[in-house]
């Protein structure tokens, strides 16, 4: 699809001339590992907080709002690429490849397809690898892109950037400013796997007396590994003749730290794309309670996803046709506190008045009841319209104790604003009128 959009016929320089940021290309850590997009996704830490945060905002509700009176409402009718923003790609999908794009390279632009009125119908996108935004002699910044050597213009590709430095136009990749920290890492992973490949113990010196020719040796090498060597050899018992000695050489994985090693390569990952260790399958003994998952929920949801979320509501509100609508993710889920939390802040929310009945059921999924919309007042837990009653009795009550006590009735009701008028005689239980002495 994207030859159809984009168009190859247009003559430019290769793409290869055109990219200068490098991250086509393997870089080398002092680790000895070469750290790319590619490669980084093979470290299990790294795939883990990435599914863990493109899948977690991939699937949030989403929706079109406009403000009306300080009020948001939803936009209705909403425009179709919100609800199915790819033509080829379910909306799930199409989100996940956003935030992957972000999270490895730092960039995601997205190429936007419109019909004569500027109708957004179909957005697709790009590989950043390919894309290159260059700023024109005139001010415009325009895009040359790998896809026939293409250029687009700043109206036909939406550009979002995770950290841009200033004066630069694109986004910094944390893949590559963490290259050192990820190359060990995954050095360290590949020093486990070939660790336990090769038996955990292959490593050593096999002393000979006495003098060896070369392919002496070599066959004393081969005959040793051919029986020992790898996971399925480990631990054979081996037979030395001709006196001699096997000194082992290889470092103990305990004394080399190296399960710790692995532990911090974690932590620094989790530290890289800023998610809790123990959504990243990392648990510290005694340090984990219900407690401090609930709090840490808090810190994912606020400090890593809501970031993400406000750059692509900013940023793809900008395609709407009603300039005055915006886009908005509801983030209720991922804060949705356990049941019995929950009902007790509903009855807090239903008692102060400021929830109503369908409030509560709306937020819980049910359906709306009859007479359900109403707002209760407190204290009295009546509905809002029944509140002037309620009020003018309690007025009612006051005016009649201070009566009791012998004040008159016109200073009770102008104290009490009461809009009614008194007999002008005084209480029976202060003092009988004449019908009743009689």
């Amino acid at each position: 699809m994207l030859g159809r959009l984009l168009n190859p016929s247009e003559t430019r320089g290769g793409f290869q001339q055109l990219w200068g940021s490098g991250a086509l290309f393997a870089r080398q850590t002092a680790s000895g590992t070469s750290v790319t997009q590619d490669t980084s996704l093979k470290m299990s830490a790294v795939y883990a907080a990435v599914r863990l945060i493109s899948d977690t905002v991939s699937t949030l509700p989403v929706d079109q709002f406009i403000r009306l009176e300080g009020s948001r409402v939803p936009f209705r009718p909403r425009e179709q690429w919100i609800t199915s923003p790819s033509t080829e790609l379910p909306r799930t999908t199409f989100w996940q490849q956003v935030m992957v794009s972000l999270l490895l390279d730092g960039n995601a632009f997205v190429h936007v397809r419109r019909q004569g009125d500027g109708q957004v119908i179909d957005l697709s996108v790009l590989n950043p690898k390919k894309v290159m935004p260059i700023r024109r002699d005139d001010g415009q910044i325009e895009y040359r892109t790998g896809y026939g050597n293409a250029v687009l213009g700043s109206n036909d590709v939406l550009h979002l950037t995770e950290l841009l430095l200033p004066g630069d136009l694109r986004g910094v990749s944390r893949i590559e400013q963490a290259s050192e920290s990820l190359g060990l890492g995954m050095a360290l992973e590949e020093y486990a796997a070939r660790f336990f490949g090769n038996g955990a113990y292959a490593g050593g010196i096999i002393e000979w007396p006495g003098e060896i020719s070369e392919d002496q040796a070599r066959t004393l090498v081969d005959s040793w590994e051919s029986g020992h060597k790898g996971l399925r050899r480990s631990h054979r018992p081996a037979v030395l003749y001709g006196g001699a000695k096997f000194q082992q050489a290889t470092v103990d994985p305990t004394q080399s730290q190296l399960i710790e090693e692995r532990r911090f390569a974690i932590e620094e990952v989790s530290r890289i794309f800023r998610v809790p260790q123990f959504m990243l399958g990392v648990a510290s003994p005694g340090s984990v309670s219900y407690s401090s998952v609930e709090q840490q929920q808090l810190f994912f949801a606020q400090h890593t996803i809501q970031p993400y979320v406000q750059k692509l509501e900013d940023a793809f509100s900008a395609l709407l046709m009603n300039d005055r609508s915006f886009l908005k993710f509801n983030l209720n889920s991922l804060i949705r506190a356990d049941f019995a939390t929950r009902m007790a802040g509903y009855s807090s929310a239903l008692a102060a008045g400021w929830m109503s009945v369908n409030d509560v059921r709306s937020l819980e999924d049910l359906r709306p009841v009859d007479e359900g919309g109403q707002y209760r007042v407190p204290l009295q837990n009546v509905p809002l319209t029944d509140a002037p009653v309620v009020t003018i009795g309690e007025k009612a009550k006051a005016a009649q104790a201070l009566t009791s006590a012998g004040f008159t009735g016109d200073s009770v009701a102008s104290l009490l604003g009461l809009d009614v008028q008194h007999s002008g005689l005084a209480s029976v239980q202060v003092q009988p009128t004449p019908e009743a002495g009689e």
